[in-house]
């Protein structure tokens, strides 16, 4: 496939330029055009875009990570895929040989190379990607819902780690998305109750109406205590990645805390005891971790409330605007149509 396509490209710290590139080429026989159906500004795009950047990518590179497609040609060595076919894909690329690949850990490969960062993503209205990150969606599955594939993995990894019990509390700190998806997620796996903790009131609304049983602010985590009969949570989530003195403190003795948020320049500091003296697990999350297909499966069969997380659908050269929403925090999900709605 000849000619030019639009793509958000990383120039240099704090900058990013909507240019022409060429659309890419296949030149494995394991790759696949793919046409970007829709794509997702996430907070990964966004540290990639601070200044200085809180991850650092590749100069020139074409950014984002989260993308549903269609299949428009493969190579020669590609079985399981079509021209046609609906795909998300996972933008990470582990070796498969170093010590966590042979180990059933890839998210943890001394080797990873990641699409959106290292090489080019999907902000752009075509992508070649290797087909071991692909996975096929149900085309009648709406887009706007099969958008959320890739975040929504990266928190059924943290749900597979937690092993909710039916009746359990669990408390979820931050509601930005991916505290809003951990809240759906473990409404939908049983839980008691969900405690939301927020200081946004935007965000705080979108809590309640996506199933919180208690939205409070920080200053008011006495409630935690009421509300689990003096106990404290089971399980505390924290989706922000600067609140483990908070998340150690509200879960109860003997409880389950996850965290997931990043967040590299927060310091922090806690007294180990409290841990060791509580009897708690502590758990990090990282990525998902073979979850795409349970992934793919919970949104083809389960019906959550998604779609009522976009707050902007915009087209691709419109990406600033979208940009500048997340970043004064007037944005939840930002969704963009680079080849059209």
């Amino acid at each position: 496939m000849n000619g030019t396509m639009k793509a958000v490209i990383f120039e240099q710290p704090g900058q990013y330029a909507v240019v022409d590139k060429p659309i890419p080429k296949i030149r494995q026989s394991n790759e696949m055009l793919v046409r970007i159906d829709a794509c997702s500004i996430c907070g990964t795009d966004m540290q990639i875009l601070k200044n200085p950047p809180g991850i650092a990518a590749a100069p020139g590179v074409i950014i984002g990570h989260e993308m549903v497609g269609t299949v428009v040609e493969v190579g020669d060595g590609v079985k399981n895929f079509k021209a046609g076919d609906r795909v998300t894909a996972d933008n990470n690329v582990p070796c498969g040989t170093c010590y966590y690949c042979k180990t059933g850990h890839g998210n943890m490969c001394e080797n990873l190379f990641c699409l959106g960062i290292d090489g080019d993503g999907f902000f752009a209205q075509y992508a070649v990607i290797p087909d071991q990150l692909a996975v096929t969606i149900d085309p009648d599955l709406s887009l706007d819902t099969a958008i959320f594939t890739e975040p929504l993995n990266c928190v059924m990894s943290g749900m597979d780690k937690i092993r909710l019990l039916p009746g359990e509390t669990a408390v979820v700190i931050g509601a930005g998305p991916i505290g809003l998806y951990y809240i759906q997620l473990l409404k939908l796996n049983g839980a008691g109750k969900v405690i939301a903790v927020e200081l946004n009131d935007f965000r705080k609304e979108y809590a309640r109406k996506l199933g919180a049983d208690l939205v409070i602010s920080p200053s008011e985590s006495g409630q935690i205590l009421e509300a689990t009969k003096g106990l404290g949570a089971d399980v505390v989530i924290d989706a922000v990645g600067a609140c483990i003195k908070d998340a150690v403190d509200w879960v109860r003795s003997s409880g389950r805390v996850l965290l997931f948020g990043l967040n590299f320049a927060a310091q922090q500091t806690i007294c180990q005891t409290n841990i060791t003296r509580k009897d708690l697990t502590v758990m990090g999350c990282y990525i998902g971790t073979y979850t795409w297909k349970k992934t793919v499966q919970l949104l083809e069969n389960v019906p959550m409330k998604l779609e009522e997380m976009i707050t902007h659908r915009l087209s691709l050269e419109e990406f600033g605007k979208g940009y500048e929403a997340m970043k004064d925090g007037s944005a939840l999900e930002v969704v963009m149509y680079p080849n059209g709605r």
